[in-house]
């Protein structure tokens, strides 16, 4: 069965700035821009530009500009691994996330829930989990 969310997307409040965060924070997942559509390039584009982030050919995270800024929102990406968490975690600080729990188990979730948190860019709360063992 595929997953129930097909993609999503956010408002950010500096599109180049966020699409080089994103990029960098969620690279160690295996995401990256793999789609980006300017109203220059398609005029019926309903915000100046558009962002798709994802993984194997598929982007289901979508950026776009805009005045009002999305109120903060948690979103969690699945990792392959705990290695990956870890990853996602100091390529995110480094792209000028902040930190909002460091890598490690969250028993009080299940006994395997590894996760590390950032607050990023745009305030909103970034995760990787992993629940493998």
């Amino acid at each position: 069965m595929p997953p129930m969310i097909d993609h999503f997307g956010i408002t950010v409040a500096n599109y180049e700035k966020s699409r080089d965060f994103y990029n960098a924070a969620l690279g160690p997942l295996g995401y990256s821009t793999l789609m980006e559509l300017t109203k220059e390039k398609l005029p019926e584009l309903p915000h100046q530009a558009l962002c798709g982030l994802g993984a194997d050919g598929k982007p289901d995270f979508w950026l776009h500009p805009g005045d009002v800024v999305t109120p903060p929102t948690h979103i969690a990406f699945q990792a392959k691994s705990r290695e990956q968490v870890d990853a996602f975690f100091e390529a995110a600080l480094a792209a000028g996330a902040k930190s909002n729990g460091e890598p490690g188990l969250r028993a009080h979730y299940h006994p395997t829930y590894y996760g590390a948190f950032v607050i990023d860019i745009n305030g909103h709360n970034l995760e990787a989990v992993c629940h493998k063992p």
